[in-house]
């Protein structure tokens, strides 16, 4: 039985190989693509629904990076979550990830994927968790003012901007390295995605809108560039 086990392990992890050779090879060949995470546990992954369509736009606008503007959703593991290398992950309330789930987001992760956790406000205490299943081995580690991610292609002398406010607590830009590189990254007590989002959602004024895309910019170039 446990040969058995390790013999299935054995074959997803190089199913899970292959579909990241494919996945780069695409991205080289193709237009930058952005996979939404839809996780189980309650919380609403689908919050801030104009977030990504602008940033890809602005994307689009603002460099030379070929945009693929429509948003792909996909659950970890599925056959869509291997349409790109760029996984990015919000919300309010409850996260859960099942063992598979955790250990397949490791793999990607640790083979060229590249994560963007953006708290929406209540979604910290579950996030934090489930990523200790998927790294039980690693720390979040604050990245500071003068790290490349915040003046790869805008500046921001003072790191990650705030955006939206909530218990009034700074914001901060926290990561997740392997081998010197950042792979995973999560933006705390900013909410990007809330500035990405069409101006007449949240009020935020354009000044604030212009640095979450921006900063989101400059973690989409950064991913590339590692």
């Amino acid at each position: 039985m446990y040969f058995i086990d390790m013999k299935s392990k054995y074959i997803s992890t190089i199913i899970l190989l292959i579909n990241l050779q494919l996945f780069a090879s695409s991205q080289i060949a193709g237009s930058f693509t952005m996979t939404r995470i839809q996780y189980s546990g309650g919380g609403d992954w689908y919050a801030d629904p104009s977030s990504i369509p602008n940033l890809l736009d602005f994307v689009s606008n603002y460099t030379n990076i070929s945009v693929n503007k429509t948003e792909n959703r996909a659950k970890i593991g599925s056959d869509n979550f291997f349409n790109s290398y760029y996984l990015y992950l919000t919300g309010h309330g409850n996260i859960n990830f099942t063992d598979n789930e955790a250990q397949t987001l490791r793999n990607f992760l640790l083979n060229g994927g590249f994560l963007h956790a953006d708290d929406n406000y209540g979604m910290d205490k579950a996030f934090r968790r489930e990523m200790k299943k998927v790294f039980p081995d690693k720390e979040w580690v604050e990245i500071p003012a003068n790290h490349q991610i915040f003046n790869v292609y805008y500046k921001f002398n003072n790191g990650l901007p705030k955006i939206h406010e909530h218990d009034g607590k700074r914001p901060q830009a926290l990561a997740l390295f392997n081998n010197d590189k950042i792979i995973a990254i999560y933006t705390y007590e900013s909410d990007l995605g809330d500035g990405w989002e069409d101006i007449s959602v949240h009020g935020n004024d354009e000044s604030k809108r212009q640095e979450a895309l921006k900063m989101g910019t400059n973690i989409i170039l950064y991913s590339l560039l590692r």
